[in-house]
């Protein structure tokens, strides 16, 4: 006989993402592709590596991705559903990367919210994603939220959670006003998620894959880039010029940091209103 089959309460360390997903029910998500070349954010990479410092390929996106979100304020936005449904458009760009750690022997997903990002220069992007990298989820001060979820009932937790993200005006502190999420690290081309955000962007791996330029076939790094939608706030065809100009800052990548830059090395720890949850 084969074994039986054996049931065991859902870990706590979980329950975040079930309150996560309660509230994104209610999205309307539509989603697009796209391929960019990677020629050029690889030739920085690599001139940066020479000089011993180390990007990610999520930190180029996040750094892209906020300039053309902060263009686009219709985008860079959260509704509220009901009777009466508000837009709330944000002056910034603040990203959620969505983050593979452990918590207490469980493998789970935590959020890293990254304010500001759309004034922030690449190395300052890096700074912060290396401090979630290398910080220890179970004391680190930006998880405390997420611990006390995991700690408090589940029913009052997740009106908690439910409260909450039903602020527009503490939604950027919760969910970013952008997501990413990447599996580049695995061979994975793409994949699409909603991050909670009305834009969230899906980064798959960098593979060598034919491409055309001049009329010739030839041979580039090329990453697939996925970007869901929410269809109460936008229309495909904004979240098609969000797409098509991520990509365009991709294949044309320049570190554009303003001079008001004061992020680096900063990570998000402190304008969290008071309750608020973190989300994956």
């Amino acid at each position: 006989m084969s074994p039986a089959p054996t049931s065991v309460p859902l870990a706590a360390q979980r329950r975040h993402t079930l309150y996560f997903l309660d509230q994104v029910r209610s999205f309307a998500p539509v989603h697009l592709d796209t391929e960019v070349d990677m020629t050029a954010v690889l030739a920085h990479r690599a001139e940066a590596a020479a000089r011993g410092r180390t990007f990610s390929r999520t930190s180029y996106v996040l750094h892209t991705a906020a300039r053309v979100l902060a263009a686009h304020p219709d985008a860079n936005a959260a509704v509220t559903g009901g009777l009466r449904p508000r837009v709330t458009r944000y002056p910034t760009a603040v990203g959620k990367l969505a983050l593979d750690r452990t918590l207490d022997g469980h493998r789970v997903v935590l959020a890293a919210i990254l304010p500001g990002l759309d004034t922030a220069g690449l190395d300052a992007i890096q700074d912060r994603i290396d401090h979630y990298r290398d910080g220890d989820p179970h004391t680190m001060p930006e998880f405390a939220a997420v611990r006390a979820l995991h700690r408090a009932p589940w029913p009052a937790a997740l009106l908690r959670f439910r409260r909450a993200a039903r602020d527009l005006a503490a939604r950027p502190f919760i969910t970013g006003t952008f997501a990413v999420s990447s599996l580049g690290h695995r061979p994975v081309d793409g994949f699409h998620s909603m991050g909670g955000t009305t834009v969230t962007l899906g980064v798959g791996q960098v593979a060598d894959r034919p491409v055309v330029r001049a009329g010739s076939v030839t041979v580039a790094p090329v990453l697939r880039l996925n970007l869901s939608f929410d269809h109460r706030v936008i229309d495909g065809a904004e979240a098609a010029d969000v797409l098509a100009e991520i990509k365009a800052g991709l294949e044309n990548f320049r570190d554009t940091p303003r001079e008001e830059d004061g992020t680096r090395s900063t990570p998000h720890s402190q304008g969290v209103p008071a309750g608020a949850p973190e989300s994956p």
